[in-house]
């Protein structure tokens, strides 16, 4: 019997579906990602305002500059508590609603401080100031997958990030000169305006986002035994507390370079939080694909440019370089750190991000402590060797890790 040859048409190649490519597009964020970074902007910016206000501050309210001091302290341990305590205390209150309520209480802390009559009246103010900044760390943090499609998750968490190294570029400074301009009560007036407008974006722009399942104190030990997170709250706490030892006195050690003026200090300070803010945006793409090649890159240059610092000290050229370099590689913790920490607990974002909150204001308050004794003890060129030290440790110990990669990013997001 003849075989019937097979006349049928042969079937064109389908074409790749447009989902295939969608991933790749990229969207624009919507403003409530905006509305967010400018909350991080609010309470890094108030955190920091006694810094450059210190002097007019302590002479205003009758005290030492030492003394002054507690008031960037005194938040900073406050926060570290605040982010693990607030989130349960909330439970499953609307997330719009608490950050909303810590917009106002920032306003009201504010403004309290504007008007206190006394140092003691200040403290208290700053320690609402802790309270808010603890909470908007812990929740503003895992946002980010909250508000876009899973392929704008990184790029709004780097926006939302942002606000961090924004707050040092131009909040600070421009803060100071209003204190300079009018007094250091109108730079905190002015303040309380901004985190009142922003609590009035907030709930304007932003969804509801009603807690997924109620947070209590008991989540935290169980997510503590996974190895991935501790390795990853471990980076975390290396290198902050080695930033904030060795650039609290990056002045002084700048000052040993030839022809390096004051003027000149203050522009070059200027670059390198210009510099932190292209870290940001660097580092979180970068940790959007794959968080711990991210943090082993940045791990490695801060553990190289601190510890070069100090024999470099006497080149002018090689000195601006390394502080540029300083701040890239810097720019990039934050974003790439928390990144880690939510792909090590997908199903539990909102405490990991508490977790995350309270080790890196933590870290802050112990870096500023462990280099003002180093600084006493040795020297202030020596708190380069234990900053630079400290990210080498944070680099043996992403090395050692498994790390969270891009498949456990993913999961995150989509959590």
């Amino acid at each position: 019997m003849k075989a019937t040859p097979d006349t049928s048409p042969e079937l064109p190649e389908l074409p790749e579906l447009p989902e295939a490519a969608e991933p790749q597009r990229s969207l624009p964020l919507p403003l409530s990602v905006l509305t967010v970074a400018a909350t991080t902007f609010s309470v890094v910016t108030t955190e920091m305002l006694p810094v450059g206000l210190l002097t007019s501050l302590s002479s205003g309210l009758g005290v030492s500059d030492g003394t002054a001091g507690l008031t960037v302290t005194l938040p900073g341990v406050v926060a570290a508590l605040a982010a693990l305590l607030l989130p349960v205390a909330v439970r499953r209150a609307d997330r719009r609603t608490v950050l909303c309520a810590l917009m106002v209480l920032l306003a009201a802390a504010n403004l309290l401080s504007a008007l206190a009559p006394a140092f003691g009246v200040l403290l208290a103010a700053r320690v609402l100031v802790g309270v808010c900044i603890g909470g908007v760390w812990a929740i503003a943090a895992g946002l980010g997958v909250r508000l876009v499609r899973e392929e704008s998750a990184g790029r709004a968490t780097t926006v939302i990030f942002s606000g961090i190294a924004v707050a040092s570029v131009l909040g600070v400074p421009a803060g100071t000169f209003l204190g300079e301009l009018a007094g250091w009560r109108w730079a905190f007036a002015v303040m309380g305006a901004f985190a009142l407008a922003v609590a009035g974006l907030l709930a304007v722009t932003l969804p509801p986002l009603p807690s997924s399942a109620a947070l209590r104190l008991g989540t935290f030990p169980g997510l503590l035994r996974g190895a991935r997170l501790r390795a990853g709250l471990l980076v975390v706490l290396l290198l902050v507390t080695g930033h904030f030892a060795a650039y609290t006195y990056v002045r002084p050690v700048l000052e040993r370079a030839p022809d390096l003026g004051a003027g000149l200090i203050s522009g070059l300070l200027l670059v390198y939080g210009i510099a932190g803010i292209v870290g940001n945006f660097v580092g979180g793409a970068l940790a959007a694909r794959d968080p711990r090649r991210a943090l082993l890159a940045i791990s490695a240059g801060l553990a190289a440019v601190v510890l070069l610092l100090g024999p470099a000290g006497g080149s002018l050229l090689a000195s601006v370089a390394l502080l540029v370099a300083w701040g890239l590689a810097y720019g990039g913790v934050s974003v790439s750190t928390q990144q880690w920490v939510l792909a090590a607990a997908p199903r539990a974002r909102e405490a990991a991000a508490a977790l995350f909150a309270g080790v890196f204001n933590a870290a802050i308050a112990l870096g500023a402590l462990t280099g003002g004794l180093v600084a006493d003890g040795f020297g202030t060129t020596d708190v380069l060797w234990l900053g630079g030290g400290l990210a080498a440790l944070a680099l043996l110990v992403v090395g050692c890790a498994k790390g969270a990669d891009a498949g456990h990013a993913k999961g995150a997001a989509t959590e």
